[in-house]
C-alpha cells in the first residue's frame, strides 16, 4: 500500500473504531483519562505498523488497550507510596491573624461602649460577674440585693449586648 492509502486506511479505521476504544476505556478507568488512553492505543497501533498485516485489526487493537491498562496497572504497584505524619505545625493551614485580631479589637471597642452605656447598676452587676468572676451570692451580698435582682441585671446586660452586636452586623 502507498503511503497516502495507508494513511487513509488508518484514517478510517481511527474514525470507525475510536468511538468503541473510547468506550472501553471510559468503562474501566473513567472519562478523565479515557481520551488519553484511547490516542495513546491508536499511537502503538500506528508505530507498530500491524493495521496492514493483522488478519483482524479490530482485535488487534483491543489487545493494545487490555495491554496498556496492564502497563498503567503495573506502574502503580511499583511505584512506591509515601506516607507522611501529619506536623499540625507545619501542615495546619494558618488562621488568618490579622483579620481575627481586627475583629477581635472592633468587638472589645463595642463592648466597651456597650458596656459604658448600660445603666450603673446593671454595668457594676455584670462586671463582678464577668471580669471579677464572683458567683450571684457573692454579688448580692456585696450589693445588698437579692440573688434573683442580680439574675435580673445580669440578663438586662446580655440582652444589651447581644442587641448591640446585632446593631452592629
Amino acid at each position: 500500500m502507498t503511503a497516502p492509502g495507508a494513511a487513509a486506511a488508518f484514517d478510517a479505521f481511527y474514525r470507525t473504531e475510536h468511538p468503541r476504544v473510547l468506550g472501553y476505556f471510559r468503562r474501566k478507568v473513567g472519562r478523565d483519562a479515557a481520551l488519553d488512553l484511547a490516542q495513546e492505543v491508536f499511537a502503538r497501533l500506528l508505530r507498530s505498523g500491524a493495521l496492514e498485516r493483522a488478519d483482524c485489526p479490530q482485535a488487534y487493537l483491543t489487545r493494545i488497550a487490555r495491554n496498556l491498562l496492564i502497563d498503567i496497572t503495573r506502574l502503580k504497584k511499583s511505584a512506591p507510596t509515601a506516607f507522611y505524619q501529619f506536623d499540625e505545625a507545619r501542615d495546619a493551614t494558618p488562621c488568618a491573624d490579622q483579620s481575627w485580631r481586627i475583629e477581635t479589637a472592633d468587638l472589645a471597642h463595642l463592648f466597651r461602649r456597650t458596656v459604658r452605656a448600660m445603666p450603673p447598676k446593671t454595668r457594676r452587676v455584670f462586671l463582678m460577674r464577668r471580669v471579677r468572676r464572683m458567683s450571684y451570692k457573692e454579688i448580692a451580698a456585696a450589693l445588698g440585693i437579692t440573688v434573683a435582682t442580680v439574675d435580673y441585671h445580669l440578663v438586662r446586660a446580655l440582652a444589651l449586648c447581644r442587641a448591640a452586636i446585632a446593631e452592629q452586623c
